[in-house]
């Protein structure tokens, strides 16, 4: 019997030994934070991110300080991204190091609520609906929450919310292992009490960003004034107030890895009528919400938010938007950061857009093109409209000379005294010195037809003839595909890409011509 009492003692102090070594300590919020938000590598240039589904991703830097405890202990980092990817989490200031680390998926949410309460007692609350008397009785959970939640009761089972009363659940306490917040934890050992400043920085999910590029043509067209946003998106449910934040741009290597998926969520619950369903009263429909903003929407739009600062839509309306803060554009490699020079806070499932550049007078111009095969035209002289360019050179002789990261792109015009959207399209990555061509919008004022002029057994004139109706002349560019020596023109062309190019200015209101000879290749010839 003493050897049990022994036993016993020896037991109950092993299990107070492991309980002191278990001391969780919360650390509830960072003290600093940074963002650092690079874009989807999968996306294109000339594609907007998808709101609903960021697929670029963030490195962000958490700066917290600690009590670490003697002994072992749970470390719980609240308030961490959730779309933190575990495997990628750094962690620096521990004295002695962590043991192992933890992402505890289940976060509070009345689907997991009721998940973790399985087989538990609750208690079933009911309201009438004719007399408002509320009723309290105990219930124990049978199933989970998937479709229906069934529960059983003093007088059998039953399924909540099918009785037709209002009906709710009241737990006495929240089951252990839920989160209210995603939560990234570890285990530690210091050999003393220590309060520690440490470092946990980790890559998420569920962010991106681009730029967004707004230009006002001169009254004579040839120069623009450049400015751009930079505009950052998160579908992250955590903020990160007063943080650090930049951008990175540029091509960078990343394996397919995703976040792991959060358990949680809302009640699913559905109860089907005893009876038919031409006995249900109809409902009027409820109306549809309203489109949802894109995402480079942004001159448009009657307010925005930046860095903090409302500005109206007024305010955008000049050739140069007033900056309130603008990136600052560092080196980082083969990469280009821009740093926002003040904390801005990143919000959960929102946008924030920051100034990138302002360039006053740019040298630039309206170009109309076309690209055409010659030895497949007909010669009928269908008239085909030309598209719209917005060319320059990023050099600082022409007003650039500095990266340009890929973004939407938005031309406007003055007209009646204010801003007229004259086009749009999208800039890829331009590096300095290199040339920047923008595809606007097709030109059905600037239109090319091919006549065919004369033709004989072993060739075929043809003429190229561009017609403008607009009221002052217009530049005028044809790039010529898949051309050999068959294609003879009349006169000696410049080449561009290693195509021959045909540039001309055309008239106001009038028209310019190139001929041409394609020599028809006898049977059995080659070039």
């Amino acid at each position: 019997m003493r050897r049990a009492r022994v036993l016993l003692a020896g037991i109950a102090a092993l299990w107070a030994v492991q309980a002191i070594a278990q001391e969780v300590v919360t650390s509830a919020a960072p003290e600093r934070v940074a963002v650092t938000v690079y874009r989807d590598p999968e996306r294109d240039p000339d594609e907007e991110p998808n709101l609903d589904w960021l697929n670029g991703y963030a490195l962000i830097s958490e700066t917290r300080t600690i009590a670490i405890p003697a002994g072992e202990s749970t470390i719980r980092f609240e308030g961490v991204a959730g779309g933190i990817l575990p495997q990628s989490a750094i962690i620096t200031g521990f004295p002695e190091g962590i043991i192992e680390r933890n992402r505890d998926a289940l976060l509070l949410s009345p689907a997991t609520l009721i998940g973790q309460s399985l087989g538990r007692r609750v208690h079933l609350r009911r309201t009438s609906n004719a007399t408002g008397e509320v009723r309290e009785q105990e219930a124990v959970i049978r199933s989970g929450a998937d479709g229906a939640l069934v529960l059983q009761t003093a007088e059998g089972f039953e399924a909540l919310r099918c009785t037709g009363l209002a009906e709710t659940l009241v737990l006495d306490g929240v089951p252990a292992g839920l989160s209210a917040r995603p939560t990234l934890s570890v285990r530690a050992r210091a050999g003393r009490p220590v309060t520690a400043t440490v470092t946990l920085s980790y890559l998420a999910s569920g962010f991106d960003w681009q730029a967004n590029y707004l230009a006002h043509l001169s009254e004579d067209g040839r120069r623009i004034d450049l400015f751009a946003w930079l505009t950052l998106a998160s579908q992250d449910e955590t903020s990160f107030p007063n943080a650090d934040t930049q951008a990175v741009a540029g091509n960078i290597n990343r394996e397919d890895v995703h976040a792991e998926p959060r358990a949680g969520g809302a009640l699913n619950l559905q109860c089907w009528p005893q009876g038919r369903t031409s006995d249900i009263a109809s409902q009027d429909m409820p109306q549809p919400a309203p489109p949802a903003v894109a995402f480079d929407d942004v001159y448009l739009s009657e307010a925005i938010i930046v860095t903090g600062s409302r500005m109206r839509r007024a305010d955008l309306e000049s050739s140069t938007p007033i900056a309130v803060v603008t990136a600052e554009q560092e080196d980082l490699g083969d990469l280009k950061l821009y740093r926002i020079p003040e904390p801005v806070t990143v919000a959960a499932n929102a946008q924030k857009q920051v100034a990138l550049m302002t360039r006053p007078g740019v040298r630039a111009g309206l170009v109309y093109r076309s690209w055409l095969m010659p030895h497949d035209e007909d010669g009928d002289g269908t008239p085909a409209p030309t598209t719209q360019m917005l060319v320059t050179r990023n050099r600082t002789a022409d007003g650039l000379g500095l990266p340009l990261p890929a973004g939407g792109f938005r031309l406007f015009a003055e007209a009646m005294g204010r801003p007229i959207l004259i086009g749009e399209g999208f800039l890829p990555d331009r590096a300095v010195e290199n040339d920047v061509e923008i595809e606007l919008d097709e030109a059905p004022g600037v239109t090319t037809r091919i006549e065919l002029v004369a033709e004989s057994r072993r060739w075929r004139d043809y003429r190229l003839v561009v017609a403008s109706d607009r009221p002052v002349p217009v530049r005028f560019e044809a790039e010529f595909m898949d051309t050999d020596a068959r294609f003879r023109p009349a006169r000696r062309l410049a080449r561009r890409n290693g195509r021959p190019l045909w540039a001309t200015d055309v008239p106001a209101n009038g028209i310019a011509a190139l001929n041409y000879r394609i020599r028809i290749r006898a049977d059995g010839e080659t070039d």
